[in-house]
């Protein structure tokens, strides 16, 4: 489930419940990066072509979205392999314009690619050894200054201990030149689920696991509670950050080596091109909010 969904796109639906802005971890990370970049996705809601990296990792996440939804017994490679094509139907479904941009020859290819993906998946973890408590769970929570965070998360594993794990999964493999950029963004999601999942549940996670399919790299993360404390700290910050520049429009481009993979350089003044006009922060009663 994306961020956007988690945030609160814009939709056509009339009868749609507006929902309070809210900050999620995709959004926090944009403005992080580049506040000019947070305000096209976000408040301008530009359109960004979606790559066969972007819909194969959709396909992964929702054929393992339901494999865990089978009894354990049942989840051997082979299953996961014939998960493949529901989850693309699922996928194709909701997106038809991406799906129809695919020929043949690429929409095959993608998918063979997933099913690498997976079987990747069990040199990581044996998912016929545990239960997790839930998958894609929705979270969201109001801080104590009123900051609302909202997000998806992959999996939550709970132990009989009652330890919690939040375990997120990664399909694309970074750029060199990016990939310590990477790594900080993964990071930083993983610890805005800890502090949702702390002021949700009241509990700190005891591990953070980032599981990279693509490098069969796993990465384990132990929090600190005084160092959440201190990130929440910086989640407030940033929202009133976002929030001040969004009375005035004031959403400044931050050039950076991360340019290079921004679709937006023909509204980026850095790259000679023009904002399109603010439209303004979404007032209470409009159809729309930020997808913060």
């Amino acid at each position: 489930m994306s961020d956007d969904a988690a945030a609160g796109v814009a939709t056509a639906e009339p009868d749609r419940p507006v929902r309070r802005p809210a900050l999620s971890p995709s959004r926090a990370s944009d403005f992080k990066q580049c506040p000019l970049l947070y305000r096209l996705r976000a408040i301008d809601r530009l359109p960004e072509p979606s790559s066969p990296a972007q819909v194969r990792g959709s396909v992964v996440h929702g054929a393992l979205e339901r494999l865990y939804a089978l009894p354990a017994v049942d989840r051997d490679p082979g299953t996961a392999m014939r998960l493949v094509e529901p989850a693309w139907a699922e996928v194709a479904a909701s997106r038809p314009d991406v799906a129809s941009e695919l020929d043949p020859e690429v929409q095959a290819r993608l998918l063979d690619e997933a099913r690498s993906l997976l079987s990747g998946y069990y040199r990581l973890e044996d998912p016929t050894r545990f239960d997790p408590e839930s998958c894609e769970q929705r979270v969201e929570v109001e801080l104590s200054d009123g900051t609302l965070l909202r997000g998806f998360v992959d999996r939550i594993d709970v132990a009989a201990t009652g330890e919690l794990r939040v375990v997120d999964y990664k399909t694309g493999r970074a750029p060199d030149v990016a990939r310590e950029l990477a790594e900080a963004k993964a990071l930083f999601q993983m610890k805005f689920y800890a502090v949702a999942l702390l002021r949700s549940r009241g509990v700190l996670a005891a591990r953070l696991r980032l599981l990279y399919l693509a490098d069969g790299q796993v990465l384990d993360y132990t929090p600190d509670l005084d160092e959440l404390l201190r990130f929440e700290k910086t989640l407030m910050a940033m929202w009133h950050a976002i929030r001040a520049a969004g009375v005035t429009g004031d959403f400044r481009p931050n050039p950076s080596r991360m340019c290079d993979w921004c679709a937006h350089h023909a509204h980026c003044p850095i790259f000679g091109g023009t904002p399109p006009p603010y439209p303004g922060w979404p007032t209470v009663g409009e159809p729309a909010e930020p997808a913060a």
